[in-house]
């Protein structure tokens, strides 16, 4: 007796790959659409204000952008994985106290500042990643408590004192303040960052499993995908260059307290989704992402520049990572009646 193993048709394959593409596609245009709005918002700006665009303007705008574009390069990660890392901010605040601390009592120069802060991002995303991937705890619960348990850290620790920036070592303020070829250093080295995860989440097999983890956990499973230790994996990189972002405020600002970041854990969920990398995982790149962050803070530059009220730097974030919400939500539904339809034809024809 003879056993034969149905293998997807060439018309299933090929109504697969159509979905995917249509999902490709449309996030592609998600970021094309982002770029478009964020010309029109720098141009419209520079319009009603010149010094908008002036070279010092320039730089504060990318400087001002490049730690949210590290910590959205990093949360990309973990929402590609349909998780969430709520303990970016506060991880970023504490390395930048323990880093200026530290800078402020040894007097070591960059390198050694910057190690430290890779190094407390690390294990804050080993603990997260272990309890979420191995202690199968929901990530929500885990980063948000996490995020206060830092947020205690940092103040018992910090006791109400500050590092001033007179305190920090010039070596360590020159990365903040300098710049190679009249471009700062903060920005090359986000962008360094973002070029390298991207190019790795393409290329490498590690990277493309993230991405199946985030369409179907257990299809992933069953697929031989080592979805745990991925998803610690992702967590890991997050926390490791949200500690790496905390040495880098300490460059760029001098002078830090505890709970610097405090809050930027939804700004950095917002400017994620809002670049395109869906909520509910699988989709999206870092590349988006990093527009995305560009973006809000963009809008935050331009809101001062034209005086207007903070308040609606807030509103308008909100109404972006509502629409961007709802836009995945139609995609998948849209991708998934794709599905459908295309399954049903093939079940007739068989």
């Amino acid at each position: 007796m003879t056993t034969t193993v149905e293998r997807p048709s060439a018309a299933g394959q090929s109504g697969e790959r159509s979905a995917r593409s249509l999902v490709d596609a449309v996030f592609r245009a998600r970021e094309i659409t982002i770029a478009g709005a964020l010309l029109l918002l720098v141009l419209g700006t520079w319009a009603a204000n010149p010094r908008f665009l002036s070279d010092q303007g320039v730089k504060d705008l990318l400087l001002n952008a490049s730690i949210l574009v590290l910590l959205a390069v990093g949360q990309s990660a973990v929402v590609i994985t349909r998780n969430i890392d709520l303990s970016v901010g506060s991880v970023t605040g504490l390395s930048a106290f323990a880093c200026g601390q530290f800078a402020a009592d040894s007097g070591h120069g960059p390198g050694v500042v910057l190690l430290l802060g890779l190094g407390i991002g690390f294990v804050c995303g080993l603990v997260s990643g272990a309890l979420v991937s191995f202690g199968r705890v929901p990530a929500l619960v885990v980063t948000l408590g996490m995020l206060y348990v830092i947020q205690g850290v940092g103040y018992w620790w910090a006791q109400g004192e500050q590092i001033s920036a007179s305190e920090v070592p010039d070596g360590v303020l020159r990365l903040g303040s300098g710049s190679l070829l009249g471009v700062p250093y903060l920005p090359l080295l986000a962008f360094a960052v973002l070029a390298a995860t991207g190019w790795f989440l393409r290329n490498y097999r590690t990277g493309r499993e993230l991405y199946a983890i985030g369409s179907g956990p257990e299809a992933a499973r069953l697929a031989g995908v080592p979805v745990r230790r991925r998803v610690l994996g992702a967590y890991l990189f997050s926390g490791t260059v949200a500690g790496f972002a905390g040495a880098l405020w300490l460059a760029r600002f001098g002078t830090v307290v505890a709970d610097n970041a405090h809050g930027w854990e939804l700004t950095v969920v917002s400017a994620v989704v809002v670049g395109g990398v869906a909520i509910t995982g699988g989709t999206g790149t870092v590349w988006g992402a990093a527009l995305g962050a560009l973006l809000l803070t963009t809008i935050g530059s331009a809101l001062a520049v034209l005086k207007i009220d903070a308040f609606w730097q807030g509103a308008i974030t909100g109404a972006l990572l509502l629409a961007a919400i709802s836009a995945d939500r139609i995609v998948n539904l849209r991708v998934t009646r794709a599905l459908r339809k295309r399954s049903s034809r093939h079940g007739h024809g068989a």
